[in-house]
């Protein structure tokens, strides 16, 4: 019997670069500096392990100034519209369906992203979990005095001369002890984001729908918001892929791939769920990755899939070609995950941009 196929990707960095987020509060005034300050009090909270607060809480904590300046469920949309898809993985998705996997997105996003690329590569709502947010009912609460406290922290946040322990303690009471006393509560339980453990529920659940458990299945992840899923599914011996990943996600994957097309993940996908193949399919890959460097001709056949084989003919013709790096993390000694994390960093950058700044 044929085995089932699962896989569950983070959106925001293996199928699109865009921090939709982040790209929405920029519709605001001094919007990218707010954002990024709450982005770094969200990698503390998470890091220190607050009780109640989960990686990616951020698009939680932004509602407030979102619904202050007035922003839609429309803006949110027409950025999204914006965003461009990842190198290759629309036709990695498309793809793998046809090789008979399931694909399913788990990602932080709002709704209304998630919704627009899913579609854009052929993945429907129904197999998207995703952070839902009703901005016109609670901006239809949303008292005078409570929109007045939000201004105030708005002009004490663009003009933030203080260390990073002030910021914190700022935006403790802020979120924490001033909004909730103006009604509108606790900005966490307003809207339920998807994110650290909550995606991995969703992992769960998509597997669960399949008869399978998180040991069963692949998940692709980048960024905090992906440890929590990437450190299940590899702790219950499932395979667990950082892409283009960050400092936080590298360590609780079992397997790191470092590129600027999302089609070179079929070398893994080809092999799964065959573990041990798929280790010495990395290992090989990366003791020869110079030669395919200067020569992507000389990839040979037990390191090529037809899906690669299409990308490599693709990027030969256009006159340039960068191999990917392929790593294998369960072993990996303090050494080698420095050198990851520079790899990673690098192509995260070229790929993800601006974003590549965030947690």
């Amino acid at each position: 019997m044929t085995p089932q196929k699962l896989i569950c990707f983070d959106l925001e960095g293996p199928l699109s670069p865009q921090d939709n987020a982040y790209e929405v509060v920029a519709l605001i005034p001094g919007g990218r500096e707010i954002f990024e300050m709450i982005s770094r009090y969200d990698d503390i909270l998470a890091l220190e392990g607050r009780e109640g607060y989960e990686p990616g809480d951020t698009l939680a904590l932004i509602v407030p100034f979102l619904i202050y300046h007035g922003i839609t469920k429309e803006d949110i949309r027409r950025v999204s519209s914006r965003a461009e898809i990842v190198k290759g993985a629309g036709e990695l998705v498309m793809h793998l369906k046809e090789d008979g996997w399931d694909v399913k997105i788990i990602s932080t996003s709002y709704r209304e992203h998630a919704y627009s690329i899913g579609s854009r590569i052929g993945i429907s709502g129904e197999d998207i979990a995703c952070t839902e947010l009703n901005l016109e009912d609670i901006a239809a609460g949303m008292r005078e005095e409570t929109l007045s406290l939000i201004g105030d922290a708005v002009s004490e946040l663009l003009g933030h001369r203080g260390d990073e322990d002030d910021m914190v303690k700022f935006l403790d009471r802020f979120f924490f002890k001033l909004l909730p006393d103006t009604g509108y509560g606790n900005p966490l339980e307003r809207v339920r984001v998807i994110g650290g453990k909550r995606k991995v529920d969703a992992a769960r659940m998509f597997a669960e729908g399949k008869g399978l458990k998180l040991g069963d299945i692949m998940v692709v992840g980048d960024s905090i918001t992906d440890c929590r899923m990437l450190d299940c599914v590899k702790r219950e011996g499932g395979i667990a892929v950082a892409f283009n990943a960050n400092r936080y996600a590298l360590p609780h994957a079992n397997f790191a791939l470092a590129t600027l097309d999302m089609r070179f993940l079929d070398l893994l996908c080809e092999h799964f769920p065959d573990k041990e193949h798929m280790i010495e399919t990395v290992q090989k890959w990366q003791q020869t990755r110079g030669i395919f460097e200067h020569d992507p001709g000389k990839i040979p056949t037990d390191l090529r899939t037809r899906l690669i084989d299409d990308l490599i003919d693709d990027l030969t013709d256009a006159g340039g070609f960068i191999a990917p790096y392929f790593h294998y993390l369960e072993e990996a000694d303090k050494g080698l995950m420095e050198k990851v994390e520079s790899v990673h960093a690098r192509f995260r950058e070229k790929v993800r941009g601006i974003a590549s700044i965030l947690g």
